[in-house]
C-alpha cells in the first residue's frame, strides 16, 4: 500500500494521477519498480525494448529445467486515474517475492513478475503494448502513431533510451510458460455489494463496439405533423431502450450506448441525423452475438417503421477470454484455505491477461474496490485488510501450483 502511494507521486498532471506511456513520470515509475525489485531479492531485473520491467525469481536449484509462471499488470494509467488499477498486480507479487527471499524459500518453477509498460492507450491510442511485446505479438506498425504533440511512439521509446527496433522480439520464454495470472482490483461494485473481499474471475468479457448513424428527415418542428415525421432521435431512443431491455434479461451480458449526438441539431428542428455508439460485452461470444443479432433485427424494424436509414460501422471486436478451469479451481481452494468465501464472476473490463492468455493458460483474482466500486478515478480505493488477504491467497495459490506440478 505504501508502494502504491509512493508511485502515485510520479504524474504528468499535478494534483492528479496521470501516467502516460514514456512520459517522464512513466519512466520514473519504471526506474522505481526496478529498484524495488532488486531490493526485494529478484535474481534478475531487465527492461525490454517497449519499457516492460521484468523481475525473475529463479526456481529452487534442485529443479532441473523448471517451468515458468508469470504474473503482473500495467503501470500506466488513464487520465486522472487511481493508485491501484494495474499497479496492485505488480506490487502484490513483488511483496510476496520479498517475503520468500527473506525466508530463504524458492518455488519449484521460475516466477516472473512483469510490470507492463502500457495497457490503457492514453497517449497513442494503442492498447496492450506491453503484454503484446512480452509474448512476441507486438504490432510494429503502431510505432509510427503520433501523440497529440506529433511525437511518434518510435521517437518516444528512443528518447527513453530503449531500442524500438527490438519491439518485435519476445521478452519471455513462451515455450516454458506454464501459467500466467493477474491480481487486479475489480473496477466494479459486485464484490463490494455482496460483502466479499475477493473473487475468482471466470472469463474476461468479449466485446463489440459499433457506431450507428441514423438518417431521417430534418423538418420544421412546428409544421410537421407527428405522424409524418422521420425523427432520427426518436429512433435512437427506441434503440437505446431495447439495448437496455435485451441485455438486462441475461446475467453477465451488458450493453451500453455511451455517446449520443443529434448532428446539427436545433431546438426547433425535427432531428434528421443522429449518431450513437453501441458497446456489447459478455463472458461468452455466443451470448454476445445472440444479443447483437436481436438488436440488429430490432434496429431494422424501428428504422423501417419510422422511415429512417441506419448505417453501421464496427470499430472493435474482441473475443471472450476464458480463464483456465484448473487454475480457477486452485484459486478457489486457496481462498477457502485462507478462510474467505469463494465467489466467481466475469470481468467486464479488458486486462493484460487477455493478451498473455493467447500464449499460455491464464487466470485472475479480483480484489474488492471501495467507494461504490469506482475505478479510473482518484476515488479508487482498496483496504489494507483486503490487500493483505489477497497477498495471503496469492501465496497459497503459488503453493497450490507447486503441488499440482
Amino acid at each position: 500500500m505504501a508502494w502504491s502511494a509512493e508511485l502515485a507521486v510520479h504524474t504528468d498532471q499535478p494534483g492528479g494521477l496521470t501516467c502516460a506511456y514514456m512520459t517522464p513520470a512513466h519512466r520514473a515509475v519504471a526506474a522505481q519498480l526496478d529498484a524495488w525489485m532488486r531490493e526485494a531479492g529478484f535474481d534478475e531485473v531487465r527492461h525490454d525494448p517497449v519499457g516492460n520491467v521484468i523481475g525473475l525469481y529463479r526456481a529452487d536449484g534442485a529443479v532441473k529445467q523448471p517451468a515458468l509462471v508469470a504474473t503482473g499488470s500495467h503501470y500506466d494509467t488513464v487520465r486522472d486515474g487511481g493508485k491501484y488499477d494495474g499497479r496492485l498486480g505488480i506490487l502484490l507479487p513483488m511483496a510476496i517475492v520479498a517475503d520468500l527471499h527473506a525466508r530463504g524459500q524458492r518455488l519449484p518453477y521460475d516466477l516472473e513478475v512483469v510490470a507492463f509498460s502500457e495497457e490503457e492507450g492514453l497517449r497513442f491510442g494503442s492498447t496492450f503494448l506491453g503484454s503484446s511485446a512480452y509474448i512476441g505479438r507486438f504490432d510494429a506498425t503502431v510505432l509510427d502513431k503520433a501523440d497529440a504533440d506529433g511525437v511518434t511512439m518510435r521517437e518516444a521509446i528512443a528518447a527513453a533510451g530503449l531500442d524500438p527496433a527490438g519491439s518485435g522480439a519476445c521478452a519471455t520464454d513462451v515455450e516454458r510458460m506454464r501459467h500466467y495470472f493477474e491480481v487486479h482490483i475489480e473496477q466494479g461494485p459486485v464484490l463490494l455489494d455482496r460483502g466479499l473481499p475477493l473473487g475468482v474471475v471466470t472469463a474476461i468479457n468479449g466485446g463489440v463496439r459499433r457506431i450507428l448513424t441514423l438518417t431521417g428527415l430534418a423538418s420544421h418542428a412546428g409544421t410537421t405533423p407527428m405522424d409524418m415525421r422521420h425523427d432520427a432521435a426518436c429512433a435512437a431512443a427506441e434503440i437505446i431502450l431495447y439495448v437496455e431491455q435485451r441485455c438486462a434479461s441475461v446475467p453477465g451480458l451488458v450493453g451500453t450506448v455511451g455517446t449520443l449526438q443529434v448532428v446539427n441539431g436545433s431546438v426547433n428542428v425535427v432531428p434528421g441525423v443522429c449518431r450513437l455508439s453501441l458497446d456489447l460485452r459478455a463472458p461468452e461470444d455466443g451470448m454476445r452475438d445472440a444479443a447483437l443479432a436481436d438488436i440488429e433485427a430490432r434496429i431494422a424494424e424501428i428504422c423501417q417503421r419510422r422511415g429512417v436509414r441506419c448505417e453501421t460501422e464496427e470499430v472493435m471486436r474482441k473475443t471472450a477470454s476464458a480463464c483456465a478451469p484448473r487454475e480457477r479451481a486452485l484459486w478457489a481452494k486457496a481462498i477457502a484455505a485462507c478462510g474467505a468465501p469463494v465467489h466467481e464472476l466475469p470481468s467486464g473490463a479488458g486486462h493484460d491477461a487477455m493478451m498473455v492468455g493467447q500464449a499460455a493458460p491464464m487466470s485472475m483474482l479480483f480484489v474488492r474496490c471501495g467507494n461504490g466500486g469506482i475505478s479510473h478515478n482518484p476515488l479508487e480505493i482498496i483496504t489494507v485488510e483486503d490487500a493483505q488477504l489477497a497477498a495471503e491467497v496469492t501465496a497459497a495459490f503459488l503453493r497450490e501450483l507447486a503441488a499440482a506440478s
